[in-house]
């Protein structure tokens, strides 16, 4: 298919979906989230099952928004087939795959074939430790948080394995927080990486990305950044950021379960091809050793139909992708923060409880971890007969927890939630937790 055709579907994918989205309101939502519309958007909140159920672990996984469900069910059942054929389903399902690289990287602010696809975050950071174990010199070092999950912390420390010098960039053990003067102690000529967290999935506090990316960058290293814990609150530009790498994942933005993974073009092509021989000169392929999730890869453009639906409906009117992405994002956190602090103010005034990270929503993202003087796990079980869907443990994130002087044998019980939770909800979540704690 010649490119001009490519574009005139994507033109006509994304028309279809954006009048299909679009619902006249005739009201200004301008400067605040409409969360009925929100709610609309997903069937999870009319599903019997979840009927009476407050969703309070979105950082495990978040709810699927409509289109998503929409194109993934038209996938299955009208495109699955080998995609990039010549007859028109193959043609349909190669299209539709490749619009959500497309319309995703637009709202990222990086070039398309700097986004590619892999079956989870993890995945993703794995393939991409064993590129740099191949590009990397004896005697060169790389530096990982202890506030990470381990997702990006695991794959990074085992290459000491092969002979390479890990360095820990440690946490305040009080406050969970990563001073990026203590990073400046730690790099030198010899690191070639620096793998950190947008916000940590247990602090919750948000780091400065693009301060700290412009001091890696001063170092002449790599700034890997791990945004599974942020993007669900608003996709990032990631252009602006400074990232060499941005990582997260789909199926907690919405989506399908999916990791997404950005990578430069002057680190991506300069790190080993992990992918077939003959792919090696295309960079989204270079490290995504198997073959494509092609049904799950194409509903991800649900996520940028879901953007420029509530885009539409708050906003409306033309924009670039990215510039919509940021309108979102900032309706997004604004919500968030709003329902937020009555949480953090519960949490900060009971003896009964540590909150671990920042006391203020401005600061943090909403995942909320508690350390209680029972068991979280249990404490999660008691909460469910009131609603709330919670959870309870080291979610991954044991090394942080640990070095904040957690009890491990308790773990944390955590509290996350996005942007279309509403005040009720967190109204009820501080009613039960007044019953349970």
């Amino acid at each position: 298919m010649s490119q001009r055709l490519k574009a005139m579907r994507f033109c006509l994918l994304a028309t279809d979906w954006a009048l299909a989205w679009r619902k006249p309101t005739g009201q200004d939502h301008r400067m605040k989230l409409d969360i009925e519309f929100v709610r609309a958007q997903f069937p999870a909140f009319d599903a019997a099952p979840l009927k009476g159920q407050a969703f309070f672990e979105n950082a495990g996984g978040s709810y699927t928004c409509r289109p998503v469900i929409d194109r993934l069910n038209r996938f299955y059942t009208e495109r699955k087939v080998q995609p990039y054929a010549p007859y028109e389903a193959s043609t349909l399902g190669g299209a539709e795959m490749d619009e959500a690289r497309v319309r995703l990287s637009a709202i990222l602010g990086v070039d398309t074939d700097e986004l590619s696809f892999g079956p989870s975050t993890t995945q993703n950071t794995y393939v991409l430790s064993q590129a740099f174990a191949q590009w990397m010199k004896p005697g060169d070092a790389i530096i990982v948080t202890n506030q990470d999950h381990e997702a990006n912390s695991g794959p990074w420390r085992r290459l000491a394995d092969r002979g390479f010098e890990v360095r820990e960039w440690k946490i305040n053990p009080e406050s969970g927080h990563l001073d990026p003067a203590d990073l400046a102690n730690l790099l030198d000529d010899k690191v070639r990486l620096v793998a950190f967290p947008h916000c940590s999935n247990v602090v919750g506090e948000i780091n400065d990305v693009a301060a700290i990316c412009a001091q890696v960058r001063e170092a002449e290293a790599v700034a890997c950044v791990d945004g599974v814990s942020y993007a669900p609150h608003g996709l990032p530009d990631v252009d602006k950021l400074g990232a060499d790498i941005y990582l997260f994942s789909a199926y907690k933005t919405y989506g399908p379960h999916q990791g997404i993974m950005v990578i430069r073009r002057d680190i991506g092509m300069k790190l080993p091809n992990q992918g077939h021989h003959f792919n090696g000169g295309t960079l989204y392929q270079r490290f995504t050793p198997a073959g494509p999730d092609h049904a799950q890869v194409a509903a991800s453009a649900g996520m940028a139909d879901y953007i420029d639906a509530l885009y539409d409906h708050h906003i409306g009117g033309d924009a670039a992708p990215a510039a919509k992405g940021a309108v979102v994002h900032d309706l997004m956190q604004a919500h968030e923060r709003e329902v937020l602090q009555p949480l953090l103010d519960y949490a900060s005034a009971k003896n009964s409880v540590r909150l671990i990270g920042p006391d203020k929503a401005a600061s943090r993202a909403p995942t909320v971890a508690l350390a209680l003087q029972a068991n979280a796990e249990e404490a999660a079980a008691q909460l469910a007969p009131h609603g709330i869907m919670a959870g309870g443990g080291d979610f991954y994130a044991g090394r942080a927890l640990e070095a904040m002087g957690v009890d491990m044998d308790r773990g944390v019980l955590r509290l996350s939630f996005v942007h279309y939770t509403s005040k009720a909800e967190v109204d009820r979540l501080i009613d039960a937790l007044d019953q349970v704690l």
